[in-house]
């Protein structure tokens, strides 16, 4: 693990495996993270045709609650089901106004509010500590059914109170019954303390703010597995060091300092160029293929470009090498760049089903080791997969770029032709408008500006003499 802190600025941090880059988050201070933080908020208004409220908890835009996310203790007054329904009508049971306490689920994206739930969970060491249903188990992720055993008996002898749920996290695999005990009782602890904000809290307010990254990196991504966090600041060094202490103990020297001012970490230990990659549109595979991939408001793709691979005998085994290669590139990038919702993949097409099948299997072989939820389909006949995964929080491309100012996040724009005739109809309406300055300057853009003199600069001398005027081209900088 590698954790990048430029102070009170940026965070940072990467999860690698035999050199290569597996997980990259990164959180820019001043674009706070929400989720997993608690509000007290109330229902700003319901939308009868949506089942949904949408509540007033202090952000710019409200946040959107579905009936199924409404914990029954927030119903006013008794409402009879409806035969075969699961909730009641959100209008019978909710009021505006009323006063509720909800966690951030996900993110705000574009111009949607966030997602947010009253069955508020807070994630701990070895436990997640959930509110509203008394779900006690374990991770599906542990596999081993001795282990999964002994771990339930721990949380029976706990005994959370009624309400309260425990899950156990992976990081919770062989460890003594003292260390969960321990790990339960702060959960719990907190949960006391987010109470009482609540009772005295004006809504709107924040009553509970989760950990910033650095920190929240080694509380949900230090396991066993991991042999060396590097840190390049040393307050946060000392930080995760401490925290490292009391979950590894035997592991005191796991925690160390990248303190060379000449190199960057990522330069020392060459993760800059496959950081990097993360922005690009395109990937290459190591047979020489390529992976696009495009975003729409509803859905990702992802094209696989066989390129020029050499040595293959029929273009059947090629197809099966190039989609086999870039089943597992997918899985690795969208957890890289964490792209959840609906995913279309447009693999190579393979006439042979057991080579779908063997694709498929290497998709779903890799999907185990994503910590987001996932669901895969089988390739359909026309060479489409399509799966769904679990957004983790807001991605490193999400927060860190921007639409471009000139083509407006299309990835296209007008070309330099068609960009200046539209200036020619300009001018030449404003040529014949009566009262037009003489010289009637026009401002464009420095690139525009330099096509026009130089490719119509004939034309506009004659435009302007037929009006008895003359056309000046002004540069503004302002301008794309």
């Amino acid at each position: 693990m590698f954790i990048g802190v430029l102070p009170n600025e940026l965070v940072e941090v990467v999860l690698t495996e035999e050199s290569s880059v597996q997980e990259y988050f990164v959180e820019m201070l001043h674009q706070a993270k929400t989720k997993g933080n608690i509000y007290k908020g109330y229902i700003h208004n319901i939308d009868a045709a949506l089942q949904a409220a949408f509540i007033n908890y202090g952000a710019e835009r409200n946040g959107f609650l579905q009936i199924d996310e409404v914990h029954p203790e927030y119903y006013q007054g008794s409402y009879p089901l409806k035969k075969g329904a699961r909730y009641p009508l959100i209008q019978k049971v909710l009021r505006p106004g009323q006063e509720v306490i909800v966690q951030v689920v996900k993110e705000p994206t574009g111009k949607k509010g966030a997602f947010v739930t009253c069955y508020l969970s807070l994630p701990g060491r070895y436990f997640v500590y959930t509110l509203g249903r008394d779900q006690q188990g374990v991770s599906r992720k542990i596999e081993d059914e001795k282990e999964r055993e002994r771990l339930k008996s721990c949380i029976d002898q706990i005994s959370p109170p009624e309400g309260v749920g425990l899950i156990v996290r992976t990081a919770g695999i062989g460890r003594a019954k003292t260390e969960l005990v321990r790990d339960y009782r702060i959960l719990h602890r907190l949960w006391g303390e987010i109470k009482k904000k609540a009772q005295t809290e004006k809504a709107p307010a924040l009553i509970y703010k989760e950990l910033e990254l650095a920190v929240r990196a080694a509380r949900d991504y230090l396991t066993a597995d991991v042999s060396e966090v590097w840190v390049d600041d040393p307050d946060t060094f000392e930080q995760i060091r401490d925290y490292v202490a009391l979950a590894f103990p035997k592991s005191p020297n796991m925690v160390k300092l990248h303190a060379d001012h000449d190199k960057t970490m990522w330069e020392r230990f060459g993760l800059t160029r496959q950081v990097e990659q993360i922005y690009s549109r395109e990937v290459t595979l190591p047979s020489g293929g390529r992976l696009v991939f495009d975003h729409t408001e509803a859905l990702t793709s992802v094209d696989i470009n066989s390129g020029k691979i050499g040595g293959e005998q029929s273009f059947a085994k090629m197809a099966l090498k190039t989609n086999t290669e870039a089943a597992e590139e997918i899985v690795r990038q969208l957890k890289l760049r964490d792209i959840g919702g609906q995913i279309v993949i447009d693999f190579i097409e393979m006439k042979d089903p057991k080579h779908c099948r063997d694709v498929e299997k290497v998709v779903r072989q890799a999907m185990k080791n994503d910590r987001a939820r996932t669901d895969v389909s089988s390739i359909s006949p026309f060479g489409l997969m399509e799966l769904v995964r679990q957004r983790l929080g807001s991605s490193a491309i999400s927060v860190s770029t921007e639409p471009c100012p000139c083509c407006g996040g299309t990835g296209i724009r007008r070309n330099l032709e068609w960009q200046s005739l539209q200036a020619m109809k300009t001018i030449h309406r404003l040529l014949r408008r009566p009262g037009c300055p003489n010289p009637l300057q026009v401002p464009l853009g420095q690139e525009l500006a330099i096509y026009m003199l130089n490719n119509k600069r004939e034309l506009l001398t004659e435009m302007g003499a037929r009006q008895d005027n003359r056309v000046e081209i002004v540069v503004d900088t302002k301008l794309p």
